[in-house]
């Protein structure tokens, strides 16, 4: 871990429920909440989720399935970044604090980097946590390894979307986060075949999701929201991308079209696309089992393979090697080829059918 002398950077630990530690790093751009889980001496995966959401209401129905546990929990240290003032039991931030554009987030994600120690990093984010991210590793390239990106945006809003985005931070400002705010945000992250469902209760994972909103603050969310409002166009400098991505559409998702958009402005040796029938933004919550196959696949092109049931990396107390490190598996390129994905029809695109 860092050390938390420097002037930029310090840090707080608390133990929480989840087992993990969060820590509150004060970077030049202010402070950020990073939720810390596993050991740190192995490789890193870091985390940024949407909009109005934190690790656990972004993340957790992908980390709680039992083979993603194997697969990234056994390979990564991950450490949960949120957006400030996005964290559990977040205060306001205060008005004398100054609004933070995109490119600052970004340049936060590098400062939380430097604090911790880690110079290179593999990145999963969802929807703003996924331009976030990419604007990351345009700026940062030697850092980051590879992208895993849920319903990215990549785009200057359109005026249709800006102006949505400016009712939303209205209602926020006057009314909270209100019953009409929250129903705007579900359609944001998940499909209308599970947000309208007949005659049944609400699914767990929509009642779960309006239970977490209640909990953020709106003056924060607000912060958040107006710099994805002003995000710039990232379209010039995907295909300068030199890490491997891959991107993960749900095919209700009001960014589908923004997502394979990203996907074919790539290099398309570096990049697939997979989509996810009958599923909205947030892949990671809605069908989290959908994005493991092609995850496994991924992470195989780094020397990353799934924990065995039968077999403990820890019998000689090692951790799994550094995707950098001389040691690790060698992989076949074209296991990461879209071919090696499963992809069928078009060069970088697949889709995966889920059960409804």
């Amino acid at each position: 871990m860092g050390d938390s002398s420097g002037d930029s950077v310090s840090i707080d630990i608390d133990l929480i429920p989840l087992g993990g530690k969060e820590c509150i790093v004060k970077t030049s751009k202010g402070s950020v909440s990073v939720l810390v889980c596993g050991d740190q001496e192995k490789p890193a995966l870091i985390t940024y989720p949407d909009v109005a959401l934190n690790y656990v209401s972004c993340f957790q129905g992908l980390l709680f399935c039992p083979d993603a546990a194997s697969l990234l929990l056994h390979n990564f240290c991950i450490y949960h970044i949120d957006a400030p003032g996005h964290e559990l039991g977040a205060d306001v931030i205060s008005s004398d604090e100054p609004l933070l554009c995109v490119d600052d987030l970004a340049d936060q994600v590098a400062e939380v980097l430097d604090f911790f120690g880690l110079r290179e990093v593999l990145c999963l984010g969802v929807t703003a946590g996924a331009y976030i991210l990419t604007l990351f590793a345009m700026k940062y390239k030697e850092r980051v390894l590879g992208l895993i990106l849920v319903s990215p945006i990549c785009k200057r809003p359109s005026w249709t979307e800006w102006l949505y985005n400016k009712v939303l931070m209205n209602l926020l400002y006057f009314y909270g986060m209100c019953g009409l705010l929250k129903e705007c945000l579900l359609q944001r992250y998940f499909s209308k075949e599970l947000r309208c469902i007949v005659q049944e209760e609400e699914s767990d994972v929509i009642l779960t999701c309006r239970r977490l909103l209640d909990e953020r603050q709106s003056l924060n969310v607000i912060r958040f929201l107006q710099a994805i409002n002003e995000r710039h166009d990232l379209t010039e400098g995907l295909m300068n991308l030199k890490c491997k991505t891959l991107i993960f559409a749900g095919e209700s998702s009001p960014f589908h079209a923004e997502s394979v958009y990203l996907s074919t402005k790539m290099n398309h040796k570096i990049v697939a696309l997979v989509e996810v029938q009958a599923c909205g933004s947030l892949v990671t919550e809605e069908h989290p089992n959908s994005m493991i196959v092609p995850i496994e696949r991924f992470l195989m092109g780094f020397g990353y393979h799934r924990q065995q049931h039968f077999a403990s990396s820890s019998s000689n107390g090692s951790n799994p090697a550094s995707p950098t490190s001389n040691n690790h598996s060698c992989i076949a390129p074209e296991l990461l080829s879209p071919q090696g994905l499963g992809i069928k029809l078009k060069p970088i695109r697949t889709r995966v059918d889920v059960e409804i």
